[in-house]
Order: C-alpha cells, then sequence, then structure tokens
C-alpha cells in the first residue's frame, strides 16, 4: 500500500533484491500512474489499485483499468487486497487516513503488517491493538525508530521496560537560528540532511511532530505507558532508538540511516537476510551526539505528546490539522511557524470522544480538517502563543 511513494519504492527494492524470497501480491498507489505502470510491469501483481480507480472522472479510472489489464490483473481496493488468503505479509506505506481500514482487515485476519503510516497508529492504535491481539496478528514497525525499539525488546518481557528513547534527527532546519524558522521556504525545510523521505514526513520531522506522532505510536505498538516514551535528538540519526530496561542496562539499535533497513527486517522478520544496505563502521563516524530538544523551539512536538497524554479522539484532531496546515505550507499559502498555531486552535476547540470507535474517529478527523481548512480560507494570520498545558 503506497507503492510509489518513499517507503513503497524502497519495500520494492528489497523485494526486487531478493526475489526468491518474496512475491509481490497486489500493488496500491496514490495518483502516480506512470510509476505504478512501470511497477506492474516489473512485479506483475495479482491486484493493482490507484486512488484514481475511485476518481469521479472516467478518465482516471479508465487509466488504472488500463494498467491492470496490461499484466493481467484486476482492479482491487486496497481492503479488498488484505483479505486475499494468500496474503502473508502487507506493507503499509501510505501516508494520512489511507491506510486505516486496510490494516484493520489484514489484523483482523491474523495477517501481519509491516506499518510505516504514523498517521493510523496516532489516529486509531487502540483499534489496531485490538484487532491485532483478535486476529493474533503481528504490528511490525517500518519506521526506523520503532524497528529499533521491536529489536532490542526481541527476547524481552513489555514489564522489564523501564523507558523508552526515540531518537529525533532535528530535521533540515535544526541548524538554523530560531528566530530564522519564519521565514524558512519548503524548499529549505525538505533538504534533510541525512533521510530521503516523502515531503509530508520530511517537514514533519523539520518540526518535530513526526517524533511527537512516534510517541503515540510507541505507547500502542509495544504497549507501555505513555509516561514511559521520551525523546532524545541525536542529529547522525545512527543510534535508531534505545530502551532503558528495570535493572537499567540500556539496549540500542544501530546502522546507517537508509529505510531498506528496517524493511527488510519487518517483511522477513524472524529470518536475518543478506543486507541490502552498508554496514555501519562506527571507527568512520568517531564521534554521536545526543542532546535534549527545546520544546519552545519544537512546539509541535510538545501539542503532540499533549494529544498523546489527552487520549481520545484529541491524536486524530492533531494529526489531521498537521496534514492540512503541512500541506498549506508546502504550497507556500502560510510560514513554517504558522503550522502549530493552526494545530494548536484545532485541539482546543475540540470536544474529544474517549475510547473511540472508528466513526467517532472519522467525524474527529473530518471536523479538524474543516476547521482547519476554513482558518486558512479566512485570512491566515500568524500564530498566537501557544498553551502548553495539556487540552482540557
Amino acid at each position: 500500500m503506497g507503492s510509489t511513494g518513499s517507503v513503497g519504492t524502497q519495500t520494492l527494492d528489497v523485494a526486487r533484491s531478493m526475489p526468491d524470497r518474496f512475491k509481490l501480491l497486489g500493488l496500491a498507489a496514490g495518483r502516480n500512474l506512470d510509476l505504478l505502470a512501470e511497477q506492474a510491469q516489473e512485479f506483475r501483481p495479482r491486484y493493482i489499485w490507484s486512488s484514481l480507480a475511485s476518481d469521479a472522472t472516467p478518465e482516471g479510472s479508465s487509466k488504472v483499468a488500463a494498467i491492470a489489464a496490461s499484466v493481467g490483473a484486476s482492479v482491487m481496493p486496497m481492503d479488498e487486497m488484505a483479505q486475499d488468503p494468500d496474503l502473508d505479509v502487507l506493507a503499509v506505506g501510505t501516508a494520512g487516513r489511507a491506510g486505516l481500514e486496510p490494516t484493520l482487515v489484514a489484523l483482523d485476519r491474523g495477517v501481519d503488517v509491516a506499518l510505516a503510516n504514523k498517521e493510523v497508529a496516532v489516529m486509531a492504535g487502540h483499534l489496531l491493538r485490538a484487532a491485532a491481539d483478535r486476529g493474533h496478528a503481528q504490528l511490525r514497525p517500518v519506521d526506523s525508530e520503532h524497528s529499533a525499539i521491536w529489536q532490542c525488546l526481541w527476547g524481552e518481557e513489555a514489564n522489564e521496560i523501564r523507558r523508552i528513547i526515540l531518537t529525533a534527527s532535528g530535521g533540515a532546519l535544526r541548524d538554523l537560528l530560531e528566530t530564522d524558522l519564519a521565514n524558512v521556504t519548503p524548499a529549505q525545510a525538505l533538504n534533510h540532511p541525512t533521510w530521503n523521505m516523502g515531503q509530508k514526513i520530511t517537514i514533519d520531522s523539520a518540526s518535530l511532530m513526526n517524533k511527537g506522532m512516534e510517541t503515540i505510536e510507541a505507547r500502542w505498538l509495544f504497549d507501555v505507558p505513555y509516561e514511559r516514551v521520551e525523546v532524545l535528538q541525536h542529529p547522525e540519526s545512527i543510534v535508531h532508538s534505545l530502551v532503558e530496561m528495570s535493572d537499567g542496562s540500556v539496549k540500542a539499535q544501530l546502522g546507517n540511516p537508509d529505510m531498506r533497513l528496517p524493511i527488510q527486517c519487518a517483511l522477513a522478520y524472524p529470518a536475518r537476510l543478506s543486507p541490502t544496505v552498508e554496514p555501519l563502521d562506527l571507527a568512520k563516524l568517531g564521534s554521536l551526539h545526543f542532546q535534549t530538544p527545546d520544546f519552545d523551539r519544537y512546539p509541535c512536538l510538545q501539542l503532540a505528546m499533549q494529544a498523546g497524554k489527552a487520549a481520545g479522539t484529541y491524536p486524530t484532531v492533531m494529526a489531521a490539522a498537521d496534514e492540512i496546515a503541512v500541506d498549506a505550507f508546502l504550497h507556500e499559502r502560510i510560514g513554517f511557524t504558522e503550522i502549530p498555531g493552526l494545530i494548536e486552535s484545532a485541539m482546543s476547540a475540540h470536544d474529544s470522544v474517549e475510547d473511540p470507535s472508528l466513526e467517532a474517529i472519522d467525524a474527529a478527523d473530518a471536523w479538524s480538517r474543516h476547521r482547519v481548512t476554513a482558518a486558512l480560507k479566512s485570512a491566515p494570520r500568524k500564530s498566537a502563543p501557544l498553551k502548553r498545558e495539556t487540552p482540557a
């Protein structure tokens, strides 16, 4: 799912390097039909899907149908793909709400999911956890940080975890003066020093929103109290995350910053396959650096952590507001420092629903998107000082 995006193309890199190990059952993409067509010709999947297949105009759906016909595939929605009895692992590399239904369907059926979609876990982590428990399926994290934690916990008991420590690169703007952030361009914010990722997550990396979302993900992926999840800045992106155990020992997973390693780990678990990335040379690196993030410089990190602590539908509202705000920044409708103000405004106005159903999550998502979109249409202004307390 999300085959033409950054995670999707790197997942196919792994599959391409080991054709005797992996066979692609289906490919689902957004709107990049040219790349989807190339992938279909190479991997000859059983199923094809694109968001254009359900487009209001017949032109999009006919193009998707033509791609499928050229390789003898069927056009099938993602949640239906997830029901195929031959499916062993579902790789979810979509962004936003799109990956939720197929993830839930697969987990309920007992199919393991290699998850790289932050928003799905943030919005509906409790539903994913329940579906995985019902289906006795695994949520295999693909994010480098959660993959690191997952690997550190192999053979360990969850009740022995004292702290989970997520590392953050600091993104493209980490060396910029705080006073200069208001004038940052999308091109600057997208110029990540270590990772090659999609646009949305790269902007979230620059604001540390991605790290705030990852604290919420960690709570659900590893079934630990939210208060035991912390963030540490680490610009080299070599130590991908750490776990402190009950006896005070700390385990860490290290590697070069290349998403193909955690992808391979998630697809092949429990096997350790031949490396597809360059092995780490610590002597060549020389030194590694760590520091506590500055919450005043990174208000999005604090907002996400507030949403995680408040729970209910706050994480959904936060994630949806961020998606709209980041898109507005990428299209130069607002400045970089206006992103957190839009998110905070939506969170402050929201009446949360505790232990939300899928319907309540969808309602909160739609409400947040509408509110932020309306705010953008009515003469965007500079953000007011952010509230620092957890939303009531």
